[in-house]
């Protein structure tokens, strides 16, 4: 596929996954999988779940986050320019809508009954997402990645510690994981 091609493709891909995703970033990290990994074929499933990680853990939505790191591994710099432009172009033209006729939505009982129903789909979806993150953690047979999910999940919910300060410290965990698993390997050759 030529560049040009593959550009139109990276764009009408998540302009059409952005246009259709009510409910945040985590109800697209499925469907941006689907399309790139298990249709296109352009990223691995493990690779997907790397930067759908660094996505979440970066300042910013995630949506965009995933989209300048997929856009880029995918056709570099450009191709993350474009996966940006496709990401924000529908909510923006969505919410500039909104904002005009905002009176008229807020007091629409259907507009109500629509956005109750859609919370019911993205807990789903969410959910999903949640059980294929943590499917991926524990293929890899690795106690360290669970140790620190469940840790992690510990300081948040049971702990209340602070997100601010749990993410940075699961980053340098991680961090410190994989140069050792890489020196290792290093030795061992």
């Amino acid at each position: 596929m030529n560049n040009r091609k593959k550009y139109g493709v990276l764009f009408w891909s998540t302009f059409q996954l952005s246009a259709c995703t009510f409910g945040g970033g985590f109800v697209i990290v499925p469907l941006m999988r689907k399309k790139f990994v298990s249709e296109l074929g352009w990223i691995g499933e493990e690779e997907m779940m790397d930067l759908i990680a660094i996505a979440q853990s970066s300042p910013g939505a995630i949506a965009v986050n995933a989209a300048v790191m997929l856009g880029y591994r995918v056709a570099g710099v450009l191709g993350a320019l474009v996966c940006v432009a496709g990401t924000v172009l529908p909510p923006m033209g969505i919410i500039s809508a909104v904002s005009v006729f905002y009176a008229q939505f807020r007091e629409s009982p259907l507009v109500d009954a629509a956005m109750s129903g859609m919370l019911v789909g993205v807990a789903a979806v969410i959910t999903d997402v949640v059980i294929t993150m943590i499917c991926g953690v524990c293929k890899q047979r690795r106690i360290l990645p669970v140790a620190v999910m469940l840790a992690a999940f510990a300081a948040v919910h049971m702990l209340h510690i602070s997100m601010i300060a749990v993410i940075p410290a699961c980053g340098v965990i991680g961090a410190c994981d994989t140069l050792c698993r890489a020196r290792r390997r290093g030795v061992g050759k």
